[in-house]
């Protein structure tokens, strides 16, 4: 197994400093990327989003070679594992405005495989409809910045019954999960909320509509209202580590059982075939 657990811009290390703006506000951007027998997947995916997130906040980005060997390095010889990539725009004095010339903090960091059930992929989960809302700013809506802090709050809301939870922004539309992406299948229609706002463009996201454009499947990116989701025929969360979770149950919302539908295991299946899949064999 591979020794190095951190690297900070390409050293063995596991501090940065305190005044680094990724520590102080939040200034800077990540991907959590899946590894697989010491490969990364969806690298390109990921890289493509780095990049539109550091045009979005006006920070160089960096050589997609170099942040590969990082990765490699630190997933080499791991069956399986997850590395998060952090970019922050570096250390910086006292105030929000940065300085003019940016010296950005890289930072990897390699974690165990969660230990989450098989059944979550294969029968599905339950999920609560958060209070926490998430706030609007077209600006920020899609990348993968570093505050989180609505996500943080949501998450606290989830009990034992509930493995995960839906946001729905101030204007009452449904957007995504605390940690996932959001799919229904309506009319059989594959439906995932437009994220023109706010909620994170995800990878995994951005596969399945690929998959399901080549599957010849039908697939609308628009705007959800919360009452979709009772009429919904299926629905289910995706992210680069989970792969699909189907949502069995909506505590409070829609408490009858659903099992996973045809569309999601069609999704399914065709993900394990292509080699997307992040997990084992479920």
């Amino acid at each position: 197994m591979s020794t190095a657990r951190c690297l900070v811009d390409g050293r063995i290390a596991d501090t940065v400093a305190a005044t680094d703006r990724g520590f102080a506000y939040g200034d800077g951007l990540f991907e959590t990327i899946a590894c697989r027998d010491g490969r990364p997947l969806l690298l390109d995916h990921h890289f493509a989003r780095l990049a539109r997130g550091c045009a979005r906040l006006g920070l160089p980005v960096p050589d997609p070679a170099m942040l590969e060997n990082e990765i490699l390095a630190l997933a080499t010889a791991e069956a399986r594992c997850v590395v998060k990539l952090v970019l922050s725009r570096g250390a910086g004095g006292r105030g929000y405005r940065p300085a003019d010339e940016v010296r950005p903090t890289r930072v990897i960091v390699r974690h165990e495989w969660p230990d989450h059930p098989h059944t979550h992929a294969s029968r599905g989960i339950s999920s609560i409809l958060c209070a926490t809302r998430l706030g609007t700013n077209a600006r920020l809506a899609g990348i993968k910045h570093l505050n989180r802090l609505e996500q943080v709050l949501a998450s606290m809301e989830l009990g034992p019954d509930a493995q995960e939870g839906l946001m729905l922004d101030t204007h009452g539309h449904v957007i995504e999960g605390t940690r996932c992406n959001l799919f229904l299948v309506i009319a059989a229609r594959l439906v995932t909320p437009a994220l023109t706002d706010c909620g994170v463009a995800g990878v995994m996201r951005a596969v399945i509509l690929e998959h399901a454009a080549r599957l010849g499947m039908p697939a609308d990116v628009r705007a959800v209202a919360a009452h979709e989701l009772e009429r919904a025929e299926e629905l289910f969360l995706c992210n680069a580590i989970i792969g699909i979770w189907p949502v069995r149950r909506l505590v409070g919302l829609c408490e009858h059982l659903r099992a996973p539908g045809p569309i999601t295991a069609t999704l399914a299946r065709s993900l394990r075939d292509a080699g997307d899949w992040p997990g084992g064999v479920t």
